[in-house]
């Protein structure tokens, strides 16, 4: 069986992972089973730069706030800000202290100087703006979609004013109590105010695709792709502060599965862009159900990679990304039993390995489920093997 599961296995570079798949898809998502780790960002980083080089991908999207990730396309694409700016601004869930995120950014900005639009690398976030202790006001979201249409349709076509939207969002620590995630009672997503201001937001959204031809004859295809993003952004916010005040035992199933799915939205939107690498944790790109334990309890939905996978069948691709040992968080050799255990075998210090063909050589083998012993590290799941249509194996992260 070793010699099978070594045939499984190659170098990790782009080419290898492209010979995994029927077609280049549109969206090759390369998840990783921890955050912060820069041997896994830097790894990212190489991937990436093949696939401009030799795969023709010209996006890169990643696990971070979709109306942040504007500073950063902004600056790569056209040279806006500095580079400390925009590591300080474009990022959410500090990811912009990372020197690989930074160095990304780097080269993304030296790659794209003096080349055409048409050529140039193009910088996503495709997370909410939403963090696991809340979500942030959905102002910046509505007060921009509200400035776009203002300026470029008839007055009367809207369905509010600025200050009247400006007096129903009201003070943003209204929206942004951090005290609402485990106090329903605390959030404000069912105010009198916040239903309203649902109706406008599906307005204006309305609105904007009622007037599509015009607004790409007066603008252009970025500013109505950036509109469509406010829109997007604006409901799911306003959706997701109405689940927090819920009451039921459902809720934090609703809100976990609200935000895959405004991660799902913003991906297909990417996907609509052209062929794009997409990084985030495994649990919100697999294409099973994703899972955590909280406070009441275990709880399930539905992942991006799952929403995604259903709308564009082979056009998304998912190839997870499992580790050896991560010493630094007490994470260290796997048990040779484990998924994990049986790549640790291999001489390699990291490839890539064809997921469905190890299912096959395993055949009735079932490597046992890794237990972590580090709660922010999610051992790669067995069931899921013969769905990924690759591995990322890393025998050893080091801390940096």
């Amino acid at each position: 069986m070793a010699t099978d599961i070594e045939d499984t296995a190659r170098p990790v570079e782009a080419a290898a992972v492209m010979r995994l798949l029927p077609a280049r898809p549109r969206l090759l998502a390369l998840g990783e089973p921890t955050h912060g780790e820069d041997t896994l960002l830097d790894l990212r980083n190489e991937l990436f730069r093949q696939l401009v080089e030799r795969e023709g991908y010209r996006t890169i999207a990643i696990e971070s706030d979709c109306m942040r990730g504007q500073v950063v396309d902004d600056h790569v694409t056209s040279g806006t800000g500095t580079l400390d700016e925009v590591m300080e601004h474009g990022f959410s869930h500090g990811w912009g202290a990372f020197a690989a995120n930074r160095e990304l950014v780097r080269w993304m900005r030296t790659y794209n100087d003096g080349r055409p639009a048409s050529e140039r690398l193009r910088f996503a976030g495709f997370d909410g703006p939403l963090e696991i202790t809340g979500a942030a006001s959905p102002r910046q979201a509505l007060t921009a979609l509200h400035g776009c249409l203002a300026t470029r349709v008839d007055a009367d076509l809207l369905p509010c004013t600025a200050e009247t939207l400006d007096r129903l969002l009201g003070p943003d620590d209204r929206w942004t109590d951090p005290a609402a995630m485990t106090d329903p009672s605390r959030s404000v997503g069912r105010s009198a105010e916040a239903r309203e201001l649902r109706l406008v937001a599906d307005d204006l959204v309305a609105l904007l695709d009622a007037q599509t031809p015009h607004l790409l004859a007066a603008t252009s295809r970025d500013d109505w792709d950036r509109a469509r993003l406010y829109g997007r952004t604006a409901t799911g916010l306003l959706r997701y502060h109405h689940w927090m005040a819920d009451t039921s035992p459902a809720r934090m199933i609703r809100l976990c599965a609200l935000r895959d799915l405004m991660m799902a939205h913003n991906l297909l939107a990417v996907a609509a862009r052209g062929p794009a690498l997409v990084h985030a944790h495994n649990s919100h790109l697999q294409r099973e159900k994703s899972s955590m334990r909280m406070w009441q309890g275990r709880v399930e939905w539905w992942s991006a990679g799952a929403l995604v996978s259903a709308r564009l069948g082979e056009a998304y691709a998912f190839v997870a990304t499992a580790l050896g040992t991560i010493r630094h968080q007490g994470v260290d050799t796997p048990p040779p039993d484990t998924l994990e255990g049986l790549l640790y075998a291999l001489p390699e210090n990291r490839c890539v390995v064809d997921a469905p063909r190890l299912a096959t050589a395993l055949g009735d083998t079932r490597p046992a489920p890794r237990v972590s012993s580090w709660f922010g590290y999610a051992p790669f799941d067995p069931a899921q093997l013969a769905n990924s249509d690759g591995i990322v194996f890393v025998k050893d992260v080091s801390k940096s």
